[in-house]
């Protein structure tokens, strides 16, 4: 209690001899934001870089930062920051733009300071006015302090695990669906709809997740989407072409117009896909089987996918696994954004009316899911995650795009159970 006085009379001290300081300045929080793992430009500029801003010459080409604060109050910017000559930008947040002038010696560079009334993530935008040089600006970081500013303000903080990669991304969410352990389940069915407006680019809406892989549908470009299905191999490694031979996914057999191939990075297996159009607005179904085989220890894997404007299920492909002998187990979907340059864009996804059928033919619905993220969102880099059940009694998971209402993780929610079967005829599956 007597450090403290002492502390707050030096402060008084201060502030009398020094009237252009004030408590709250002397108290603020400052940090230090890596433009490298917090910056999206538009345009799809490639001029974000692990190291930050470079080459940034397009006018065009808006840079947005995103900071979550938890308190209204003030928030003060300055930009680690230089250029080849002379340069003119405007830091925007709200409605309230302030002007920047770069030169070829600065290094920090005051931005302004702005007011905030309410608490969730805030957007800095930065333009280009003017420039005399080659670029308008190369930026290293941005600090901000100010009373909004705390020890609980949200951004992705450093590059270790990559995460200037993955926190660009964004959040990756998921929904565990509740199976009681003993149950053989052989098919899984799950239905699945991306609202209209949500269908970004570099979305995955993964509807039929399971331990050895996932199956679901993307949005590759603006002119390309497909219906992906893929299985891990059993050898732990992100290079396929190190997986022995009597680890490799073989393909059996896939359907019309199905590429199939290996795939890396995250793990590696066979992957299958087929280029389909399909409509934001509309509900697509999947349905998983597995069949194990104890006599040769090898698990074989099947997806179909019935689209409503085809009114027919199609097969998208059939991969046997080996060293793998089990039923459906840990079923599970998720949505995630794999494009690092649309991380700022939300995406949504509802999924309902999921089921199981065993190997006795029963069906039985799933109506209870858990609501998890990835290591982005359980470290807290980005809080732009939301998941769990929709008002159109459905489930949903939505990520990205810098929301500020997020969900809390590993909460359990319940659906109404529909109690309306999938009407699949097995033995007339392609």
């Amino acid at each position: 209690m007597k450090n403290r006085l002492i502390f707050l009379g030096l402060i008084t001290c201060m502030t009398a001899a020094f009237p252009q300081l004030s408590f709250a300045n002397i108290m603020d929080t400052t940090v230090v934001i890596p433009a490298g793992g917090n910056t999206f430009a538009s345009n799809n500029d490639d001029i974000v870089k692990q190291k930050g801003v470079s080459g940034w010459n397009n006018q065009n080409a808006t840079l947005e930062i995103y900071v979550r604060v938890t308190q209204p109050g003030t928030l003060k910017l300055s930009l680690n920051a230089s250029t080849d000559d002379k340069s003119t930008i405007t830091a925007t947040i709200g409605n309230q733009s302030k002007k920047i002038k770069l030169t070829k010696s600065d290094t920090l560079v005051n931005a302004g300071e702005w007011r905030l009334k309410d608490t969730g993530y805030v957007k800095v935008e930065l333009k280009g006015i003017e420039k005399t040089g080659n670029y308008f600006a190369d930026i290293k970081s941005y600090t901000v302090s100010g009373t909004a500013i705390n020890s609980k303000t949200v951004f992705v903080k450093n590059n270790e695990g990559n995460f200037f990669y993955w926190g660009r991304r964004g959040p990756s969410v998921h929904l565990g669906y509740t199976l009681n352990n003993d149950v053989k389940a052989e098919w899984f069915y799950n239905e699945i709809t991306v609202p209209s407006g949500d269908d970004v680019i570099g979305s995955y809406y993964m509807a039929n997740g399971f331990a050895e892989g996932y199956f679901g549908m993307q949005v590759n470009s603006a002119t390309e989407r497909r219906i992906l299905f893929s299985i891990w191999s059993p050898y732990s490694t992100d290079d396929p072409k190190k997986i022995p031979a009597d680890q490799q996914i073989v393909m059996l057999r896939k359907g019309e117009g199905v590429h199939t191939g290996e795939f890396g990075n995250e793990g590696s297996g066979g992957q299958s896909y087929l280029r389909y159009n399909w409509k934001a607005g509309n509900t697509y179904k999947f349905l998983l089987h597995a069949q194990p085989d104890n006599n040769n220890n090898t698990t074989t894997y099947t997806a179909y996918f019935f689209a409503p404007e085809k009114n027919e299920w199609q097969l998208i492909a059939s991969f046997k696994r080996p060293k793998t002998n089990t039923y459906l187990k840990h079923l599970h979907s998720f949505l995630e954004n794999f494009n690092p340059e649309q991380g700022n864009k939300t995406r949504k996804v509802l999924f309902g009316n999921q089921w199981i059928c065993d190997v006795n033919g029963n069906w039985s619905e799933l109506t209870d899911a858990k609501f998890t993220g990835d290591n982005t969102a359980r470290i807290g880099y980005r809080m732009d995650y939301g998941g769990g059940l929709d008002k159109s009694g459905l489930f949903y998971l939505q990520n990205c795009g810098f929301f500020s209402n997020y969900t809390q993780l590993n909460g359990n929610y319940k659906r109404p159970a529909t109690g309306i079967k999938p009407v699949v005829d097995f033995g007339k599956l392609p």
